[in-house]
């Protein structure tokens, strides 16, 4: 069974990455959760990335705030597909500092990167991601995508009979 780690650079971003656990947990889809700080704890980063494939690990969400280094330093050193979660942190320029640390990679150190704040959207492309050879998951995704799209017609029924 595939696996998702779901890493974060300190605790104060666990707000924003509980969107990601929480929806991978909808698909069935484990998760591994731990804080991996780029800054405070190379040697954890470092072990954790070269080592996550050989656990089970299919996928990885960083999410990181400020200088948001995390993602880009996981990246460099794993196999395995990497999303980033640009984190608004307290020490943070409205977001934008995250945002560009992510997403700004150079060639050959890709890391896929949601919106700031966009664990859960990072948690539904890691679930496609597995779906992609995981028909199971596959078609919960695809059950999902249709729910999104049956809410987003009831609620057009609803104004439709609010405004006649």
């Amino acid at each position: 069974m595939s696996k998702v780690a779901i890493i974060m650079g300190s605790i104060s971003d666990m707000p924003v990455m509980q969107e990601a656990i929480d929806i991978l947990k909808g698909f069935d889809i484990e998760t591994e959760v731990d804080i991996v700080s780029a800054h405070r704890t190379p040697e954890k980063l470092f072990d954790f990335s070269k080592n996550a494939h050989t656990r089970g690990i299919s996928v990885i969400i960083a999410g990181a705030g400020g200088a948001a280094h995390l993602p880009g330093m996981v990246a460099s050193m794993s196999p395995l597909p990497v999303i980033g979660v640009p984190v608004k942190s307290s020490n943070s320029i409205d977001g934008w500092d995250s945002v560009l640390s992510i997403l700004q990679m150079p060639g050959g150190v890709p890391v896929a990167t949601v919106a700031l704040n966009g664990a859960k959207n990072a948690g539904i492309l890691a679930a496609q991601i597995i779906g992609s050879h995981d028909k199971c998951v596959l078609d919960k995704i695809v059950f999902y995508k249709e729910s999104l799209k049956e809410a987003v017609n009831k609620a057009a029924d609803g104004l439709n009979k609010q405004t006649s």
